[in-house]
C-alpha cells in the first residue's frame, strides 16, 4: 500500500463510506478505486481535487501524499536515491 492509498482508506472508512460510493463520485469503477487504495495504481492528478472534496479534507494534504508516492516510486530502488533527494531539496531551497 502506498502513502496516499493508506490515507484514502483511512479517511473513507472513518466516514463510513463504501468503495463503490467513492468510485461512483469519481466516475470510475470500484475495482480501480480499490487498486488506488492498495497502491496498485496511482491516482490521476485531477482525481485528487475530487477526492479531497468527497472526503472533506484539504486538497493540499492529498497532493503532498500523491507527490510523495511519485517521488518514492522514482528513487525507491536507487542506491543513491536518498542522496539525490537531499540534493534536490537543497536546490529547491536555494531558488
Amino acid at each position: 500500500m502506498n502513502i496516499l492509498g493508506k490515507k484514502l482508506r483511512e479517511l473513507r472508512e472513518g466516514k463510513g463510506l463504501l468503495l463503490r460510493q467513492i468510485a461512483a463520485d469519481l466516475e470510475v469503477d470500484t475495482a480501480l478505486m480499490s487498486k488506488l487504495e492498495r497502491g496498485e495504481r496511482r491516482a490521476q492528478r485531477e482525481h485528487i481535487k475530487q477526492l479531497a472534496s468527497i472526503l472533506k479534507v484539504q486538497e493540499e494534504e492529498l497532493v503532498i501524499l500523491w507527490l510523495a508516492d511519485k517521488i518514492k516510486d522514482v528513487v525507491r530502488d536507487e542506491p543513491l536515491g536518498l542522496e539525490a533527494l537531499k540534493l534536490v531539496e537543497q536546490d529547491i531551497k536555494e531558488k
